[in-house]
Protein backbone atom coordinates (compact mmCIF):
# COMPACT_ATOMS: atom_id res chain seq x y z
CA UNK A 1 0.00 0.00 0.00
CA UNK A 2 2.98 2.07 0.79
CA UNK A 3 4.56 1.62 -2.65
CA UNK A 4 1.23 2.29 -4.63
CA UNK A 5 0.55 5.65 -2.31
CA UNK A 6 3.93 6.59 -4.01
CA UNK A 7 2.72 6.62 -6.89
CA UNK A 8 0.41 9.09 -6.22
CA UNK A 9 2.85 12.26 -6.89
CA UNK A 10 4.28 10.64 -9.90
CA UNK A 11 1.08 10.43 -11.35
CA UNK A 12 0.26 13.93 -10.77
CA UNK A 13 3.46 14.97 -11.99
CA UNK A 14 3.17 13.24 -15.46
CA UNK A 15 -0.65 14.80 -15.22
CA UNK A 16 1.00 18.31 -15.31
CA UNK A 17 3.69 18.00 -17.65
CA UNK A 18 0.92 16.35 -20.28
CA UNK A 19 -1.44 19.02 -19.04
CA UNK A 20 1.45 21.94 -19.30
CA UNK A 21 2.10 20.16 -23.32
CA UNK A 22 -1.49 19.80 -24.45
CA UNK A 23 -2.48 23.22 -22.85
CA UNK A 24 -0.56 24.35 -25.95
CA UNK A 25 -1.85 21.35 -28.29
CA UNK A 26 -5.51 22.65 -27.03
CA UNK A 27 -5.15 25.92 -28.92
CA UNK A 28 -3.05 25.07 -32.08
CA UNK A 29 -5.09 21.00 -32.76
CA UNK A 30 -7.96 21.67 -30.94
CA UNK A 31 -9.32 24.69 -31.83
CA UNK A 32 -7.37 25.49 -35.00
CA UNK A 33 -7.51 21.95 -36.89
CA UNK A 34 -3.35 22.53 -37.28
CA UNK A 35 -1.42 19.07 -36.60
CA UNK A 36 1.37 20.69 -35.63
CA UNK A 37 3.97 17.76 -35.04
CA UNK A 38 6.79 20.64 -34.58
CA UNK A 39 5.04 21.31 -31.29
CA UNK A 40 7.74 19.04 -29.46
CA UNK A 41 10.57 20.90 -30.59
CA UNK A 42 9.00 23.83 -29.01
CA UNK A 43 8.78 21.73 -25.55
CA UNK A 44 12.52 21.17 -26.86
CA UNK A 45 13.28 25.12 -27.35
CA UNK A 46 12.05 25.85 -23.75
CA UNK A 47 14.24 23.30 -22.02
CA UNK A 48 17.72 24.51 -23.98
CA UNK A 49 16.50 28.07 -23.02
CA UNK A 50 16.85 26.97 -19.63
CA UNK A 51 20.11 25.49 -19.84
CA UNK A 52 21.36 28.36 -21.88
CA UNK A 53 20.04 30.95 -19.05
CA UNK A 54 21.48 28.51 -16.03
CA UNK A 55 24.71 30.12 -16.96
CA UNK A 56 24.02 33.89 -16.47
CA UNK A 57 22.13 33.89 -13.29
CA UNK A 58 21.69 31.99 -9.56
CA UNK A 59 18.35 32.95 -10.22
CA UNK A 60 18.02 30.98 -13.82
CA UNK A 61 14.58 28.89 -12.87
CA UNK A 62 12.45 31.36 -12.59
CA UNK A 63 13.95 33.57 -15.10
CA UNK A 64 13.74 30.66 -17.67
CA UNK A 65 10.18 30.32 -17.64
CA UNK A 66 9.38 33.65 -18.59
CA UNK A 67 12.38 33.44 -21.21
CA UNK A 68 11.04 30.42 -22.76
CA UNK A 69 7.77 31.40 -23.28
CA UNK A 70 9.01 34.40 -25.35
CA UNK A 71 11.54 32.10 -27.05
CA UNK A 72 9.04 29.09 -28.56
CA UNK A 73 6.40 31.61 -28.61
CA UNK A 74 8.02 33.84 -31.08
CA UNK A 75 9.12 30.11 -33.26
CA UNK A 76 5.55 29.51 -33.24
CA UNK A 77 5.01 32.90 -34.76
CA UNK A 78 7.05 32.37 -36.96
CA UNK A 79 6.63 29.38 -38.56
CA UNK A 80 2.48 30.48 -38.83
CA UNK A 81 3.43 33.67 -40.50
CA UNK A 82 5.63 32.34 -42.58
CA UNK A 83 4.37 28.60 -43.78
CA UNK A 84 1.08 27.80 -41.45
CA UNK A 85 -1.03 30.49 -42.74
CA UNK A 86 -1.28 29.09 -46.10
CA UNK A 87 -2.41 25.26 -45.37
CA UNK A 88 -5.47 26.59 -43.11
CA UNK A 89 -8.28 24.21 -43.81
CA UNK A 90 -5.82 21.12 -44.58
CA UNK A 91 -5.02 19.33 -41.35
CA UNK A 92 -3.05 16.74 -43.41
CA UNK A 93 -0.71 19.18 -45.30
CA UNK A 94 -0.15 20.72 -41.94
CA UNK A 95 1.15 17.27 -40.23
CA UNK A 96 3.94 16.52 -43.21
CA UNK A 97 4.85 20.29 -42.99
CA UNK A 98 5.02 20.55 -39.50
CA UNK A 99 6.80 16.89 -39.14
CA UNK A 100 9.38 17.92 -41.69
CA UNK A 101 9.81 21.46 -39.84
CA UNK A 102 10.57 19.17 -36.30
CA UNK A 103 13.22 17.31 -38.41
CA UNK A 104 14.96 20.62 -38.88
CA UNK A 105 14.52 21.84 -35.64
CA UNK A 106 15.93 18.60 -34.30
CA UNK A 107 19.01 18.91 -36.16
CA UNK A 108 18.93 22.42 -35.42
CA UNK A 109 19.37 21.67 -31.99
CA UNK A 110 22.10 19.13 -32.68
CA UNK A 111 24.56 21.26 -34.28
CA UNK A 112 23.67 23.96 -31.62
CA UNK A 113 24.10 21.99 -28.42
CA UNK A 114 25.64 18.36 -29.59
CA UNK A 115 23.93 15.07 -29.79
CA UNK A 116 24.65 13.89 -26.22
CA UNK A 117 21.60 15.25 -23.73
CA UNK A 118 22.37 17.42 -21.21
CA UNK A 119 21.50 18.63 -17.92
CA UNK A 120 19.77 21.69 -16.18
CA UNK A 121 20.61 21.95 -12.45
CA UNK A 122 17.71 22.30 -10.24
CA UNK A 123 17.23 25.23 -7.67
CA UNK A 124 18.29 24.45 -4.44
CA UNK A 125 14.66 25.26 -2.86
CA UNK A 126 13.18 22.44 -5.45
CA UNK A 127 15.87 20.00 -3.78
CA UNK A 128 14.39 17.32 -0.65
CA UNK A 129 10.45 16.93 0.13
CA UNK A 130 7.90 16.70 2.13
CA UNK A 131 6.24 13.65 3.47
CA UNK A 132 2.33 13.84 3.91
CA UNK A 133 0.59 10.85 5.37
CA UNK A 134 3.25 8.77 4.49
CA UNK A 135 3.60 10.01 1.22
CA UNK A 136 6.73 11.58 -0.11
CA UNK A 137 6.13 14.31 -1.81
CA UNK A 138 9.18 16.04 -3.67
CA UNK A 139 9.51 19.85 -4.12
CA UNK A 140 10.10 19.30 -7.63
CA UNK A 141 7.09 17.70 -8.72
CA UNK A 142 5.09 19.64 -6.53
CA UNK A 143 6.18 22.48 -8.19
CA UNK A 144 5.44 21.59 -11.82
CA UNK A 145 1.47 20.47 -10.00
CA UNK A 146 1.42 24.25 -9.17
CA UNK A 147 2.75 25.65 -12.77
CA UNK A 148 0.50 23.50 -14.51
CA UNK A 149 -2.79 24.69 -12.49
CA UNK A 150 -1.33 28.81 -12.18
CA UNK A 151 -1.19 27.74 -16.54
CA UNK A 152 -4.45 26.56 -16.24
CA UNK A 153 -5.74 29.29 -14.66
CA UNK A 154 -4.19 31.85 -16.73
CA UNK A 155 -5.65 30.52 -19.98
CA UNK A 156 -8.98 30.32 -18.18
CA UNK A 157 -8.88 33.92 -16.80
CA UNK A 158 -8.03 35.15 -20.14
CA UNK A 159 -10.57 32.50 -22.84
CA UNK A 160 -13.61 34.43 -20.38
CA UNK A 161 -12.41 37.50 -19.31
CA UNK A 162 -9.98 39.35 -21.91
CA UNK A 163 -11.50 40.83 -24.84
CA UNK A 164 -8.60 39.14 -26.78
CA UNK A 165 -9.83 35.71 -25.55
CA UNK A 166 -13.44 36.12 -26.57
CA UNK A 167 -11.87 37.01 -30.01
CA UNK A 168 -10.52 33.83 -30.56
CA UNK A 169 -13.43 32.10 -28.89
CA UNK A 170 -15.45 33.60 -31.24
CA UNK A 171 -12.77 32.82 -34.25
CA UNK A 172 -13.03 29.13 -33.05
CA UNK A 173 -16.74 28.87 -33.05
CA UNK A 174 -17.64 30.39 -36.44
CA UNK A 175 -14.62 31.87 -38.60
CA UNK A 176 -16.57 33.49 -41.34
CA UNK A 177 -19.16 34.89 -38.72
CA UNK A 178 -15.86 36.40 -36.45
CA UNK A 179 -14.43 38.06 -40.20
CA UNK A 180 -17.73 39.38 -41.11
CA UNK A 181 -18.17 40.74 -37.64
CA UNK A 182 -14.51 43.10 -38.15
CA UNK A 183 -12.61 40.51 -36.38
CA UNK A 184 -9.05 40.23 -37.65
CA UNK A 185 -8.56 36.55 -38.08
CA UNK A 186 -5.11 36.79 -39.43
CA UNK A 187 -4.06 38.53 -36.52
CA UNK A 188 -6.39 35.85 -33.75
CA UNK A 189 -4.57 33.16 -35.89
CA UNK A 190 -1.15 34.25 -35.49
CA UNK A 191 -1.36 35.43 -31.44
CA UNK A 192 -2.93 32.26 -30.91
CA UNK A 193 -0.23 30.44 -32.41
CA UNK A 194 1.93 32.13 -30.30
CA UNK A 195 0.13 31.63 -27.05
CA UNK A 196 0.13 28.05 -27.43
CA UNK A 197 3.76 27.71 -28.25
CA UNK A 198 4.38 30.00 -25.39
CA UNK A 199 2.83 27.27 -22.87
CA UNK A 200 4.74 24.52 -24.62
CA UNK A 201 7.96 26.13 -23.86
CA UNK A 202 7.35 26.72 -20.52
CA UNK A 203 6.54 22.68 -20.44
CA UNK A 204 9.85 22.22 -21.71
CA UNK A 205 11.55 24.42 -18.63
CA UNK A 206 9.47 21.68 -16.37
CA UNK A 207 10.61 19.02 -18.29
CA UNK A 208 14.17 19.76 -17.16
CA UNK A 209 13.23 19.13 -13.44
CA UNK A 210 12.50 15.35 -14.14
CA UNK A 211 15.29 14.57 -16.53
CA UNK A 212 17.97 15.72 -19.02
CA UNK A 213 17.85 17.58 -21.98
CA UNK A 214 18.58 16.20 -25.68
CA UNK A 215 17.36 17.19 -29.52
CA UNK A 216 14.71 14.59 -29.34
CA UNK A 217 13.06 15.60 -25.91
CA UNK A 218 10.06 16.59 -27.78
CA UNK A 219 9.33 13.05 -29.53
CA UNK A 220 8.75 11.76 -26.13
CA UNK A 221 5.50 13.01 -25.09
CA UNK A 222 4.11 14.86 -27.95
CA UNK A 223 2.33 11.40 -29.10
CA UNK A 224 0.87 11.42 -25.24
CA UNK A 225 0.01 15.32 -25.75
CA UNK A 226 -1.90 14.68 -29.10
CA UNK A 227 -4.21 11.98 -27.08
CA UNK A 228 -5.16 13.75 -23.88
CA UNK A 229 -6.74 16.82 -26.59
CA UNK A 230 -8.09 13.96 -28.20
CA UNK A 231 -9.46 12.18 -25.40
CA UNK A 232 -10.62 15.63 -23.24
CA UNK A 233 -12.35 16.92 -26.79
CA UNK A 234 -11.06 18.92 -29.35
CA UNK A 235 -10.65 22.47 -27.69
CA UNK A 236 -12.36 21.72 -24.25
CA UNK A 237 -9.72 23.42 -21.68
CA UNK A 238 -11.63 21.58 -18.82
CA UNK A 239 -11.49 18.22 -20.77
CA UNK A 240 -7.88 18.25 -21.17
CA UNK A 241 -7.15 18.68 -17.59
CA UNK A 242 -9.49 15.79 -17.03
CA UNK A 243 -7.52 13.61 -19.40
CA UNK A 244 -4.18 14.54 -18.46
CA UNK A 245 -5.20 13.21 -15.03
CA UNK A 246 -6.48 10.02 -16.30
CA UNK A 247 -3.68 9.52 -18.31
CA UNK A 248 -0.83 10.69 -15.53
CA UNK A 249 -2.44 8.35 -13.24
CA UNK A 250 -2.52 5.18 -15.85
CA UNK A 251 0.66 5.75 -17.08
CA UNK A 252 1.95 5.73 -13.06
CA UNK A 253 0.67 2.67 -12.35
CA UNK A 254 0.49 0.72 -15.39
CA UNK A 255 4.62 1.35 -15.33
CA UNK A 256 4.55 0.18 -11.49
CA UNK A 257 2.96 -2.99 -11.86
CA UNK A 258 4.26 -3.66 -15.94
CA UNK A 259 7.64 -1.76 -17.60
CA UNK A 260 7.18 1.71 -19.36
CA UNK A 261 6.70 0.19 -23.31
CA UNK A 262 4.05 -2.06 -22.49
CA UNK A 263 2.14 0.63 -20.26
CA UNK A 264 2.49 2.70 -23.28
CA UNK A 265 1.11 0.05 -24.95
CA UNK A 266 -1.73 -0.34 -22.61
CA UNK A 267 -2.64 3.50 -22.14
CA UNK A 268 -2.87 3.35 -26.08
CA UNK A 269 -5.65 0.23 -25.55
CA UNK A 270 -7.40 2.15 -23.20
CA UNK A 271 -7.51 5.43 -25.30
CA UNK A 272 -8.90 3.50 -28.09
CA UNK A 273 -11.77 1.89 -25.96
CA UNK A 274 -12.81 4.96 -24.50
CA UNK A 275 -13.09 6.70 -28.26
CA UNK A 276 -15.00 3.72 -28.86
CA UNK A 277 -17.77 4.61 -26.63
CA UNK A 278 -17.23 8.81 -26.80
CA UNK A 279 -15.55 9.30 -30.61
CA UNK A 280 -15.90 12.99 -29.64
CA UNK A 281 -13.90 12.72 -26.84
CA UNK A 282 -15.71 13.80 -23.04
CA UNK A 283 -16.95 17.03 -23.68
CA UNK A 284 -17.95 18.76 -27.19
CA UNK A 285 -18.54 22.18 -28.08
CA UNK A 286 -22.39 23.19 -28.28
CA UNK A 287 -23.73 24.54 -31.15
CA UNK A 288 -26.60 25.32 -32.88
CA UNK A 289 -28.24 23.30 -35.76
CA UNK A 290 -31.59 22.89 -37.81
CA UNK A 291 -31.07 19.41 -37.81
Amino acid sequence: MGALANQLPIGLSIAAVLLLIALGLTFTFGQMGVINMAHGEFIMAGAYTAYVVQGFTSQSFLIALPVAFAVAGLMGLLLEWSLIRRFYGRPLDTLLLTWGVSLVLQQLARDVFGAPNVQVSAPGWLVGGIDVLGVRLPYNRLFTVVLAAVCVVGVWLYLTRLPAGRRMRAVVQNRELAASSGIATGRVDRFTFLLGSGLAGVAGVALTLVGPVGPSLGTFYIVDAFLVVVAGGLGQLRGAVLAALALGFLNSYLEFWTDASLAKVLVFVAIIAFLQVRPQGMFVLKGRALV
